[in-house]
């Protein structure tokens, strides 16, 4: 890092800690700096020393890597820890350090003869003097320090001057802020030591300068806030308010710390405490419909924030809550309104374009979704919720790898999150990745038994190409129960009961099929799956029916190997007569009856009428399930 480069102080401090072997306190300085510098090549690579496992390096060092493709220690990285492929032209890590285990096999007459002030401290009568001197200085010390009088010590006199209050942030935009202090992260590292807030905190709003007699005060605040320690910056702000009793901003200041911590009661005391001396004041309004939303999500609290706005129009946090409380219930259009606004508040702001890029999806608008949450991971790379969000719409885009790659990101650092794992779950299913599927659903109903509400038709399906067939019958029956217009959740336990053997089943769910299908492709498989089960429960005639039915349709609309299936079973079902000739009648016995042909079968297949007393078998060919028959994408 060159000299002009800010916060080296920081980046040093950084580089001992990892020498000291206090990885968290390196994490700590090294996040920040990403925050100033997000292409900083050497803030990642060093970072990824700092972490604890072999992801979280393999992602630092791949950030680092993908902004410098030419840095060698990134690539010797990626390369050691199995990332990247080998590269010959890439040189391996200089071993320019002594080993110092070599020397210990010299014999004596070997080892080099030292020179300079080492070889003069070994020599004997330099020892000798050495010993001489100190024990005179000692001497002298006595002598002059103690024994002899010593004159009249006066100390010099402090002089204090105030100045201006430090400023820090005192107001993050939090969205339920945890109840307790932060603590020593033991977990995966945090891509900005990350809170479980949603989205990364904004400049200050409320930063009113101090009295000179609450300044020390202020300072200790600042440092209890910094460190999350909501009980101290409490205690700290009371002292202020104490010192300051008209200053309306120090009783809001208490009452975001009490919000932090969870603490509604409290919170609504110190807001209201705050508007009794300044009705004036829009922030307090702000603060009630926040803690009124965490206390109960659905009171409606539309006139705070109008009442914030009439004090404050220029508060641009009032404008995004808002927007939020209009995406809670479903009103995208007022929600895009207010984030216009917000955004010429606070511009670049990535909790604006997160807050758009639900509002979009909320209009199905998935295009300029995916644009807007694009535009928040450009400005904010460290926010874990810009990957929950990234991932959501990849999928919606149809872009799966791109959505299992955001997606495991995010469950590094949510990895209580039920509701990230289905949509890897999903993702998984879409690039036919079944077993990881069924992992990642696993997962989420591990976390949420209710979590699969909407997912359980992916992993029922993926089980069922798995041949998990018990399984997947149990999850496609929750999915119908959900939805029982779906035709990939009929189509599948159709499939799955005709594996079960349960033809009578599959016989109902193909002709539920048919009524469902709306396309030629959805027909032609109902058709398909109801002339199965008729063969197989020994309705010959409608499996025969249906076969015909499915060759008459055009080749556009069913696989080739469905069409070859459906003219191989028809010719097995059918009594061998595929042409159209007509039947010529045998000659008549003496004294007996002229039998007669029957006339011909529909299709032009002609079948003879068997004599009485004998049977004609049947013969029928099974298919091979799921592969002869293509798997529709169920709509989410």
């Amino acid at each position: 890092m060159t000299e002009d480069q800010p916060y080296d102080t920081m980046f040093q401090d950084a580089m001992d800690a990892l020498r000291r072997g206090d990885k968290p306190r390196a994490k700590d300085l090294l996040t920040r700096l990403l925050k100033t510098d997000q292409n900083n090549t050497t803030y990642w690579i060093w970072l990824s020393a700092a972490v604890d496992n072999k992801k979280e390096r393999v992602y630092c060092l791949q950030t680092a890597y993908n902004i410098d493709p030419e840095n060698g220690t990134a690539k010797r990285g990626l390369i050691l820890l199995g990332a990247l492929s080998p590269d010959e032209s890439i040189q391996p890590f200089p071993m320019n350090r002594p080993r110092t285990w070599e020397e210990k096999l010299l014999l004596s007459s070997e080892k080099p003869k030292e020179k300079g002030f080492k070889a003069l401290t070994r020599n004997p009568v330099t020892r000798l003097v050495t010993i001489v001197l100190i024990l005179v200085g000692v001497f002298s010390a006595v002598i002059f320090g103690f024994v002899l009088p010593r004159q009249t010590f006066v100390a010099p006199t402090q002089s204090f001057t105030p100045g201006p209050s430090p400023t820090f942030t005192t107001t993050p935009t939090v969205w339920g802020a945890t109840a307790a202090p932060t603590r020593p992260f033991s977990g995966p590292t945090p891509l900005w030591m990350m809170l479980p807030q949603t989205y990364t905190p904004t400049a200050v709003y409320v930063n009113t300068p101090r009295a000179a007699q609450s300044i020390d005060q202020y300072r200790s605040a600042k440092i209890a806030y910094q460190n999350g320690d909501w009980d101290s910056y409490i205690a700290s702000m009371e002292l202020i308010a104490d010192l300051e009793p008209e200053a309306a901003d120090v009783r809001y200041l208490i009452g975001e710390a009490y919000r932090f911590k969870g603490d509604v009661d409290n919170a609504l005391d110190f807001y209201n405490e705050a508007l009794k001396l300044d009705p004036d004041f829009g922030a307090p309004y702000l603060g009630l419909a926040r803690v009124r939303l965490l206390d109960n999500p659905d009171v409606n609290v539309e006139y705070l924030f109008d009442e914030a706005i009439d004090r404050d129009p220029g508060f641009g946090e009032i404008y995004l809550e808002r927007a939020r409380y209009f995406l809670f219930h479903n009103n995208a259009k007022s929600a895009i309104k207010d984030l216009n606004e917000a955004d010429k508040l606070l511009p670049n702001s990535p909790a604006v374009y997160m807050a758009f890029a639900d509002a979009y999806l909320m209009l199905e608008d998935n295009r300029s979704a995916l644009e807007a949450a694009q535009k928040a991971y450009s400005l904010d790379i460290t926010d874990p919720l810009v990957y929950r969000t990234l991932g959501s719409l990849y999928i919606e885009n149809g872009q799966y790898e791109r959505a299992i790659e955001a997606l495991n990101v995010y469950v590094v650092y949510a990895p209580t999150n039920d509701r990230a794992f289905a949509l890897l779950g999903r993702a998984y299913y879409e690039m036919k990745d079944y077993k990881s599927a069924v992992e990642n659903f696993d997962k989420a109903e591990e976390l949420n038994r209710n979590s699969l509400r909407k997912s359980y038709i992916y992993r029922g399906l993926a089980n069922l190409e798995l041949g998990n067939i018990d399984q997947a019958v149990q999850d496609l029956e929750n999915a119908l129960s959900e939805d029982d217009k779906s035709f990939p959740v009929s189509l599948g336990l159709a499939r799955a009961y005709f594996i079960q053997e349960k033809f009578g089943s599959t016989y109902l769910r193909a002709d539920v099929l048919m009524s469902l299908a709306k396309t030629d492709e959805e027909t032609a498989l109902a058709l398909y799956w109801r002339a199965m089960s008729q063969e197989k429960r020994g309705e010959a005639k409608l499996a025969v029916k249906d076969w015909q039915e499915l060759l008459k349709m055009d080749e556009d609309a069913m696989t080739t190997e469905m069409r070859s299936d459906a003219e191989t079973h028809l010719k097995a079902v059918v009594t061998p007569t595929n042409t159209a000739k007509p039947v010529t009648p045998t000659a008549t016995k003496k004294g007996g009856a002229t039998p007669t042909a029957t006339a011909t079968a529909k299709g032009g297949t002609a079948t003879p009428t068997a004599k009485k007393g004998t049977v004609t078998p049947t013969v029928t060919i099974t298919p091979t399930v799921g592969v002869i028959v293509p798997s529709l994408t169920p709509k989410p």
